[in-house]
């Protein structure tokens, strides 16, 4: 039986230029362990922080902040705001709506285009072909992760634009390698859809017929996490390795050792 996830020991701060925060801590392992709070964060970029959201995260302790944000997104939104003594990383992971073109057209393009490329499921299966890849394709990268926070790399913050599916997912992975519940990884992952914790959609065109209610049934699975996008990765895992045991060994070349160290940093 899955334990109840106990609220965060400390109260969850209100950032104003960073959406999408929140401490792990307090998920339950399968051997009755939980995440260590202060250990490992996640949210949105940081390239908008203000002056007191900086003042709150330099009081996390962080030793490095992971950036899975590409060019395009850190031309868009700016780089993240330097915290004095924190390693930043960027390693840029696969955006579920990659793609200049694809992007022009979701925040511009007509109702007719939108229904074209998003309507009849194409949005949702979109994000869960994305969901695949970057777990087949992007084990590199989360390998770096997981070693380098087994070593010295935390306290640590993941985040990439809006905190919901490129860290969303590496998250996901860390806490696999340490034994969280799998409905406890699902329930974090699914915080990102509380109203306060939602990625803003923005259009060139803010006119009501621009929002309208068709465009945003439209757009929301591209904004929304969904269980069934995380059952795609975790599924993925499942059909190229066989069980999470050996994707972490053989696809993330995880030694027991280095996974131990990893829940000794990570776990109470």
């Amino acid at each position: 039986m899955t334990q109840q996830v106990p609220p965060s020991e400390l109260s969850e701060p209100e950032l104003t230029g960073v959406r999408n925060f929140r401490d792990v801590g307090g998920l339950p392992t399968t051997d009755g362990r939980r995440v260590r709070h202060g250990r490992l964060f996640r949210s949105g970029h940081l390239a908008h922080a203000t002056a007191a959201d900086a003042a709150f995260l330099a009081t996390l302790n962080l030793h490095t902040v992971y950036d899975f944000r590409n060019a395009a997104d850190q031309r868009l939104e700016g780089p993240d705001v330097e915290l004095p003594g924190v390693r930043n990383v960027n390693l840029p992971l696969t955006d579920p709506a990659h793609g200049a073109e694809f992007w022009t057209m979701v925040r511009d393009g007509d109702i007719d285009q939108l229904r074209a490329a998003l309507s009849d499921g194409q949005a949702a299966g979109r994000m869960s072909e994305t969901y695949r890849e970057i777990i087949k394709d992007r084990t590199a990268e989360h390998s770096r992760i997981l070693n380098e926070m087994a070593a010295d790399s935390v306290p640590a913050l993941m985040h990439c634009a809006a905190g919901k599916d490129r860290a969303g997912l590496s998250i996901a992975v860390t806490l696999l390698a340490v034994g969280v519940e799998r409905d406890a990884i699902e329930a974090d992952y699914l915080e990102s859809n509380a109203t306060h914790r939602r990625y803003k959609v923005r259009r060139g065109d803010n006119s009501p017929s621009a929002m309208s209610p068709e465009v945003m049934r439209l757009l929301s699975p591209l904004f929304e996490a969904r269980a069934e996008y995380l059952a795609a990765a975790f599924e993925t895992i499942e059909q190229t390795w066989g069980d999470t045991q050996t994707y972490l060994a053989d696809g993330l070349g995880l030694t027991p050792q280095t996974r131990e160290r990893l829940r000794e940093h990570l776990l109470d």
